[in-house]
């Protein structure tokens, strides 16, 4: 059964930081593309920042500069450390498997003083 489970998120202040965790399990994790999306309250959801299984990384134009994208196979974990967070990056943070398209359930994300 794969499953994707999300940690790491929370209230935070304009200006801090955060690092998500994804675990992965029940599919070979090393071979597969994984993306962190996130969804703001009426908005749609959007692609954050991809990390290929070969480690290339991309990222959306919002976060380029101040989030990162990693993964480590060993612990079928990726991650995404985000810096100098500011109001708009508010979200519910999901990680995606390019396997089957799997979704974890979510991370909240509140930046906010």
């Amino acid at each position: 059964q794969v499953q994707l489970v999300e940690s790491g998120g929370g209230l935070v202040q304009p200006g801090g930081s955060l690092r998500l965790s994804c675990a992965a399990s029940g599919y070979i994790f090393s071979i597969y593309t994984m993306r962190w999306y996130r969804q703001a309250p009426g908005k749609q959801r959007e692609l954050v920042a991809t990390i290929s299984s070969g480690g290339s990384t991309n990222y959306a134009d919002s976060v380029k500069g101040r989030f990162t994208i990693s993964r480590d196979n060993a612990k079928n974990t990726v991650y995404l450390k985000m810096n100098s967070l500011k109001p708009e990056d508010t979200a519910v943070y999901y990680c995606n498997t390019g396997y089957q398209n799997y979704w974890g359930q979510g991370t909240q994300v509140t930046v906010s003083s």
